[in-house]
């Protein structure tokens, strides 16, 4: 091995970020994420690291080609996130970013259960940063929830390393089944960062609550590693299949009647997710393959939509969309890239999710999963409605919100930029991912058949979308938050648990008030004794004294006496 372990120049440049300032800081936003991708490249398959830590073999590094896809996908978006970042110096966005990027890196190398556990706690807690960063109430808030769930998914996972060393004296990282408590939790864990369904909440809670640039790192990372996490572990499991078509499903109904827009993109990537869980569900081949490669576009164009919107937030300091419109006026680069980013999204040919997400649809006809089929076909549709055309539709053209912001600065048009190339490069040359998937695979995905069909599907939504605008069926744009499955900590459990929790509030404050009183009580005594005018603080006559000192001598021989045993 020539090269050093792929997390450390990440999570060292995120520690001399720290002291950096000016264009030093600049310099190595843009460098460290260059030679890391550049360390990753120098890598060769099979090569370890291997540790002894307290009776256990560590295995810090282990490279394949799945974990290799990933090293290059999460260096290419720590290298698109520090251009976006350029323009602001937030010294704790910026560390906390890179020491963000560089946990997932190391979560995807893990050869084992703990060193896993380890970068999968880093990743949560230096995440939880890049909400904490936009430094308002609802944020500080949205972080604490955010950290609460992803420290939790660190628990579940180490509990069941425990458990699956327990049974089985190994804490290898390889392919389980679903035959244990240990393995489904796990799976749990896994599931919590994937936001499986009633799991999900804190994605479209923390993700728009962060900052313009945090936005777009949180949304390359901790998914992407649980999915990479899901593709090493449970490949295979069919249960996966119908958690991933439900993920497809649910999230179409609230993107649409959603008003912040980042909030539209949250459930954008849950449905996305569950394209690549279902791919994980059918195994190895060309459903891993499908999955992983919708894993690597989707940090492309998910990553633009959130760089978009991001510019628009900076720019306007709104995001819903009933506050936007007509901003393509000032800001056409961001309007254009953001077109690129709702076309890779929604498949169209040419752009890059048209080479992944059918890869999976097609698989999961092959295997006889015809009702999972339409559902996916149902969501390809959905997510054309909600993300392909709502997000640049009430953000650019909907109406004329009289807003003339300036175009989004240098630095950001050079990342959305990129990120837009990559979009249309995948899907003209769909060939050059495929080199990269751990599966071999002949797949073409521009033949006749699917170009015609996903066009066919592609019209019909549009067609829909404006049926429903025309006749003012489609939800309009509320100034309102809603609330799904958080609706039972948000809503129902302070119904329920409020009442018991404020008396035993009060209760505990009435004890305090009444030992605060006795205190004062006591101590009002003592200094009324010790005072020089009081009982202990006056002086005494020789002849008191005398009295009281011969007292405690005869009950001290006394009190010896008879621990002798009168003898």
């Amino acid at each position: 091995m020539t090269s050093v372990h792929p997390a450390l120049p990440l999570l060292l440049g995120g520690l001399l970020l720290t002291v950096a300032r000016g264009w030093v800081q600049k310099v190595l936003l843009v460098v460290v994420p260059v030679l890391g991708l550049l360390n990753v490249v120098a890598l060769d398959l099979r090569d370890q690291v291997l540790l002894n830590l307290g009776g256990f073999q560590l295995e810090l590094l282990q490279v394949d080609t799945l974990s290799l896809l990933f090293g290059y996908l999460f260096h290419l978006g720590a290298l698109l996130a520090g251009i976006y970042s350029l323009h602001h110096d937030d010294r704790v966005q910026h560390v906390s970013g890179f020491l963000y990027a560089g946990s997932a890196v190391g979560a995807v190398f893990a050869g084992d259960l703990l060193t896993l556990f380890l970068f999968w706690e880093l990743l949560a807690v230096t995440s939880a940063f890049q909400i904490f960063a936009r430094r308002t109430e609802s944020s500080i808030g949205a972080g604490m929830r955010y950290l609460l769930v992803h420290v939790s998914s660190g628990l579940l996972l180490l509990a069941g390393a425990m458990l699956h060393y327990q049974k089985t004296g190994s804490i290898d990282f390889e392919r389980m089944q679903l035959v244990g408590v240990a393995e489904w939790l796990l799976l749990l864990a896994f599931g919590i960062k994937c936001a499986f369904p009633l799991l999900h909440t804190w994605l479209v809670d923390g993700y728009p609550a962060s900052t313009p640039t945090g936005g777009v790192f949180l949304c390359s990372f901790t998914t992407k590693a649980a999915v990479y996490a899901l593709a090493r572990g449970f490949a295979g499991a069919e249960v996966l299949i119908w958690v991933g078509a439900v993920m497809t499903f649910f999230p179409i109904f609230y993107a649409v009647i959603e008003n912040d827009l980042r909030r539209v993109l949250g459930y954008s990537m849950i449905n996305q997710i569950g394209f690549m869980v279902v791919g994980i569900g059918l195994g190895d081949g060309m459903g891993v393959n499908g999955a992983v490669a919708h894993a690597f576009n989707d940090v492309f164009f998910k990553g633009l939509l959130f760089m978009a919107m991001g510019a628009v937030l900076l720019r306007t300091g709104r995001i819903n969309g009933s506050e936007l419109g007509g901003l393509y006026k000032t800001m056409p680069w961001t309007a254009g890239c953001c077109m690129v980013g709702a076309a890779s999204i929604s498949a169209f040919p040419l752009f890059s999710g048209f080479v992944s997400k059918s890869m999976v649809m097609v698989e999961a006809a092959n295997q006889g999963h015809m009702v999972v089929w339409l559902v996916l076909l149902f969501a390809s549709a959905g997510v054309f409605h909600h993300a392909g055309i709502k997000i640049p539709f009430f953000a650019f053209f909907a109406h004329d919100s009289g807003l003339r912001p300036a175009e989004a600065p240098w630095n950001m048009r050079i990342a959305m930029g990129l990120g837009a190339a990559m979009c249309i490069a995948i899907g003209c040359l769909p060939g050059v991912l495929y080199g990269f998937l751990p599966f071999q695979t002949d797949y073409h995905p521009y033949d006749a058949t699917h170009v015609l069909t996903q066009l066919q599907l592609l019209f019909f939504s549009a067609l829909a979308f404006t049926f429903l605008k025309l006749t003012h069926i489609y939800p309009p744009e509320l100034r309102s938050t809603n609330l799904d499955a958080d609706w039972t900590v948000r809503r129902l459990a302070p119904a329920l648990f409020g009442f018991p929790v404020r008396a035993a509030a009060r209760m505990w404050r009435g004890g305090l008030e009444v030992g605060q009183a006795a205190l004062y009580t006591a101590g009002s005594a003592i200094g009324w004794l010790h005072r020089p005018s009081g009982r202990l603080g006056a002086p005494w006559p020789t002849g008191t004294t005398a009295f009281w000192a011969a007292l405690l001598l005869a009950a001290y021989l006394l009190f010896a006496y008879f621990e002798q045993g009168g003898r």
